[in-house]
């Protein structure tokens, strides 16, 4: 176990540095001018040279690219991920005040989604060929083809501006001070967020539960079980959901990474102030500190997801030996 933490730490470590290493390339090389980008082309055309070269310097747009890194990287390492200067505050106190709505949104979506993908695979497995299994399959189909941003234009309009159900956008009321937020307010602007990121993470594991169930239904063992005089179900409960629950864990924790790209389209459409929102501001203004702390943090995320999956093999099939899976 202790060698077995220590690799895993060496290699998050190894992939955090490589992360903000690509990050702060891809900044570098962007056409975009970080001064015209957050002061507007009017102010921009305005200025005087003196004013346009203060501003670069104070952006960093002339400071060479490994100089910048190594600067950031070595106030990283003592726990200061530099200052914002988009937002004009520490990177830290950004993504702490932009992480819970976040984290929030896509916990509810990645549990949703993970819970309802495994029912609606093994019921279409267990029912193959039937009404049901198509109805699955054709709802996966068409969800695995639709852009998420248009889905969440969809429900906005469907269920923001025709019925009225949920509000338009935000995390909280507009107009309304923190100290008056409640917690109901908080989860009405969740629900039509997180539904859009849960709808669409369904069809990948629903499909993959899907084929997985046929495969044990058509194994040895569940024929055996079958011949003892137990139902499908009975057999599929008793002799199969262990194997057919591997492959979802495994795609369950990987789709973390896809619920963090679908929450960046997610949170702009429906305006909803997180990381996501945040990092596409930075992207777009130039914000190389804060653009590699929210991907930094989006790395370790997607990391600790897959190595619960793995030790977590271990604990749904005792077959596997945790030094094996580990």
């Amino acid at each position: 176990m202790a060698r077995f933490l220590i690799r895993n730490a060496v290699k998050m470590l190894l992939l955090l540095l490589a992360v903000s290493l690509v990050v702060f390339a891809l900044v570098s090389v962007s056409p975009i001018d970080p001064v015209q980008a957050n002061v507007g082309q009017a102010a921009y055309l305005g200025m005087s040279e003196e004013k346009r070269a203060q501003l670069s310097e104070y952006w960093g747009v002339e400071t060479p690219f490994w100089e910048r890194y190594v600067s950031w990287l070595t106030s990283a390492v003592q726990g200061d991920l530099g200052t914002s200067l988009r937002f004009n505050a520490p990177v830290s106190e950004v993504i702490a005040t932009r992480a819970l709505n976040s984290l929030a949104l896509m916990a509810v979506a990645w549990v949703i989604s993970g819970a309802l993908g495994f029912v609606l695979g093994v019921a279409a497995g267990a029912n193959r060929g039937r009404l049901l299994d198509r109805i699955v399959k054709g709802y996966c189909f068409l969800l695995a083809s639709v852009p998420t941003f248009w889905l969440g234009l969809v429900f906005l309009i469907v269920f923001s501006v025709q019925l009225g159900w949920f509000p338009f956008g935000f995390s909280v009321p507009i107009g309304v001070s923190a100290d008056d937020v409640t917690l109901t307010d908080t989860l009405r602007h969740l629900i039509l967020p997180a539904l859009t990121l849960s709808v669409v993470g369904v069809a990948n594991i629903a499909l993959h539960t899907r084929e997985k169930t046929i495969d044990v239904l058509e194994s040895d063992y569940v024929r055996f079980a079958r011949a003892r005089g137990l139902t499908l179900w009975e057999a599929l409960r008793a002799h199969g959901l262990r194997n057919i629950a591997l492959p979802a864990i495994t795609l369950q924790f990987a789709s973390v990474s896809e619920i963090l790209g679908g929450s960046v389209l997610v949170e702009q459409v429906f305006s909803y102030p997180g990381l996501g929102q945040a990092a596409v501001v930075a992207g777009l203004g130039g914000d190389a500190a804060l653009l590699a702390g929210i991907a930094v943090l989006s790395a370790a995320i997607v990391f600790f997801g897959n190595l619960v999956a793995n030790v977590l093999y271990g604990v749904v099939d005792p077959r596997i030996r945790k030094g094996a899976v580990l």
